[in-house]
């Protein structure tokens, strides 16, 4: 004996009915968690970069000892040269924005451990500053290095890192450890961009 249509839809749907379905709801919870733990994570990982990168370029410095020609009739003199991160402005500025952001980094940390609600808007757009505050430090930094490295024949300025090899070489692992600090800063702007978008 055939079964009618109507039998046959109802009995689909009755099978259907019986089979345990995963709620829209439960679903939201569970990408509200991954992405909560994503942001923690990138918050932390940033606050770990920025605090290394201000450290190793703020105790930066190398003593050299470099012969300087005085008279070109006479044998050059030996003098001690050194030099420091505060030397210059571009580095100092570098070492301010990096501490900048590994405080912001720590406080926007605690908050979000805390949970506490009514500050996405204003952590998205302290994040958008400081990921502006790290590439314009970075930015500052990365030039003079490169004067550094390869000197400027049109201004007649001579680099220096064939002398102060250990000092340049600190530098770059600084400028790196910051340049990936920016990138963690601009995934957690997208993060609070997909956050949003799941939202409204």
């Amino acid at each position: 004996m055939e079964s009618s249509p109507a039998g046959g839809k109802y009995s689909t749907q009755a099978m259907m009915d019986g089979v345990e379905r995963p709620s829209p709801s439960h679903a939201n919870i569970h990408n509200h968690k991954g992405l909560r733990t994503g942001e923690l994570a990138l918050r932390a990982g940033a606050l770990l970069l920025t605090l290394a990168a201000a450290i190793v370029l703020g105790i930066n410095k190398q003593t050299k000892t470099v012969p300087v020609q005085i008279i070109s009739t006479m044998p050059p003199v030996n003098v001690p040269v050194s030099a420091k991160w505060h030397y210059l402005s571009a580095f100092t500025f570098f070492v301010v924005c990096n501490a900048i952001a590994c405080a912001y980094a720590f406080f926007s940390l605690l908050l979000a451990l805390v949970g506490r609600k009514g500050t996405a808007a204003a952590t998205v757009i302290l994040d958008l500053l400081t990921v502006a505050l790290l590439f314009a430090g970075n930015g500052a930094a990365t030039a003079v290095g490169l004067i550094g490295y390869k000197g400027n024949t049109h201004v007649r300025w001579n680099k220096v890192c064939n002398v102060f090899d250990r000092f340049c070489h600190q530098v770059a692992a600084a400028l790196g450890l910051s340049l990936v600090g920016s990138v963690l800063f601009v995934l957690l702007v997208l993060v609070a961009v997909v956050r949003l978008h799941r939202k409204y």
